[in-house]
């Protein structure tokens, strides 16, 4: 097959198809694009309602934290007080839903993104995640641990921050990659994304490898510069991250993000998120842990891919190739 004619790929992780027209890029552009966003801060804010000692929206006091600082959001999406209910009639159907949402300062410097932090810093925020999912893992269904990372990406507060949301429901796109990996677990007695990454080591589509992780644009990505991060070993959860594992993360996230902020010369707007088995644990020996990047800005730091029109009523499409896409990451 001709990678530059007009082609689709499945994703195996969602069963999707994904249209891929390399060369568009090439065309004439006249359409939107984003102001990027004041790139000198200070290491503090007095302004600020994240940096450490400040009053935050809902009247609440910062603490004078040294490293990490973890809080319950003052305007949550979820709460713990909500009880069961349920509605249906005919076709209409709606359930309550219980749950927290919670925030994640990675560091008090206002200034220090994850993509500049030490791996010694990363490795902190890691350690966050993963005693996070542990403790909500013991009350609620789903996890899920994330960063919307820039202005372009809906971020409220440029403080570098992530969020961690737990549910009492298995949410839509966790329901559809369990139901994959419990397929293919079903038919070859091993993970899914660990066979994907390992078939992948050494090839065209790897951004950075290291002897515990991999991380690399997917064959069937659909953002421009999308990424996949994932342990070489069969590792379910966060919490199940070794001690070793945990600092070869942190270096290969330090790598990985520093090849993102250096395509355009300008800090890379994303959303990523980590999926890891659901509760009970047990139950879900054919998941893999992964994280997923996805980075709109398609040809600059200016102009950024649209999920529109066809994306929306068709099915979804991208305009490079993956293999480009990470060979730049590579050459970076």
């Amino acid at each position: 097959m001709v990678i530059d004619a007009p082609h689709r790929r499945l994703n195996p992780l969602t069963g999707e198809w994904v249209l891929v027209s390399a060369g568009r890029t090439d065309r004439p552009w006249l359409g939107s694009t984003e102001t990027p966003a004041r790139t000198e801060r200070p290491d503090y804010d007095p302004r600020c309602y994240l940096c450490p000692g400040n009053t935050r929206a809902g009247g609440v006091v910062n603490p004078e934290y040294p490293t990490t600082f973890v809080f319950d959001n003052d305007f949550a999406a979820l709460r713990p007080d909500v009880g069961h209910e349920r509605f249906e009639e005919g076709l209409l159907r709606a359930e309550s839903e219980a749950g927290v949402c919670r925030v994640l300062c990675y560091s008090p410097r206002h200034d220090l993104d994850l993509a500049l932090m030490k791996p010694d810093g990363i490795r902190a925020v890691i350690d966050v995640w993963a005693a996070e999912t542990s403790e909500l893992a013991n009350t609620y269904t789903w996890v899920q641990v994330f960063e919307n990372r820039g202005a372009a990406m809906g971020a409220s507060n440029p403080h570098p921050h992530g969020q961690i949301w737990a549910g009492a429901a298995l949410p839509n796109e966790a329901r559809t990659e369990d139901h994959h990996q419990r397929t293919h677990w079903a038919a070859h007695g091993s993970p899914l994304v660990l066979d994907y990454a390992l078939q992948e080591l050494g090839g065209e589509r790897v951004v950075a490898a290291s002897e515990t992780w991999v991380g690399l644009v997917p064959f069937w990505a659909v953002w421009p510069f999308e990424m996949l991060v994932a342990p070489l070993r069969h590792v379910v959860s966060l919490p199940d991250l070794t001690d070793v594992e945990r600092n070869g993360l942190a270096e290969i996230l330090a790598d990985v993000l520093g090849r993102y902020d250096r395509i355009f010369d300008h800090p890379f707007p994303y959303s990523m998120g980590w999926h890891g088995a659901p509760s009970p644990i047990a139950d879900h020996p054919h998941w893999q842990l992964h994280a997923h990047f996805y980075p709109p800005m398609l040809r600059s730091a200016t102009v950024r891919k649209h999920m529109v029109g066809y994306e929306l009523l068709a099915e979804k499409q991208r305009d490079v190739t993956p293999e480009s896409a990470a060979h730049r990451l590579r050459s970076l």
